[in-house]
C-alpha cells in the first residue's frame, strides 16, 4: 500500500508545476493548461485524504471540481478563440484591451 504522504507530495508537485507554468509563461493557452494542472493537483490531494479518512465527501467534491473545470475549459477556450480572432496573437503581453 502506498503511504498517504506520497499522494500528498504528488498533489503538491503537480500544483507547483501549474503555479510555475502560470507565473512564467505569457502564452494564454499555456496559462490555461497551468490552471488545469493546479485544479488536478488539488483533486489528487482531496481524493487521497478522502480515502485515508474513509469519508466520501472529498470524492464528491472532486466530481464538482471536475464539472466546474469542464465548464471553465469550454468558456475559456471560447474566449481565447475570440481574442485570437480580434488580435491575431495568444501572448498576454500583447493584449491590452482588458486594462482599465
Amino acid at each position: 500500500m502506498v503511504p498517504l504522504n506520497w499522494y500528498l507530495t504528488l498533489g503538491a508537485v503537480v500544483f507547483m508545476i501549474g503555479v510555475f507554468g502560470f507565473l512564467t509563461r505569457r502564452n494564454i493557452i499555456i496559462m490555461f493548461m497551468s490552471v488545469e494542472l493546479m485544479l488536478n493537483g488539488v483533486n489528487i490531494s482531496l481524493i487521497s485524504l478522502s480515502h485515508f479518512l474513509q469519508d466520501l465527501r472529498g470524492q464528491i467534491l472532486v466530481f464538482f471540481i471536475i464539472t466546474v473545470a469542464a465548464a471553465e475549459a469550454a468558456i475559456g477556450l471560447a474566449i481565447i478563440i475570440a481574442l485570437f480572432r480580434n488580435k491575431s496573437t495568444i501572448h498576454v503581453d500583447e493584449m491590452s484591451e482588458m486594462k482599465g
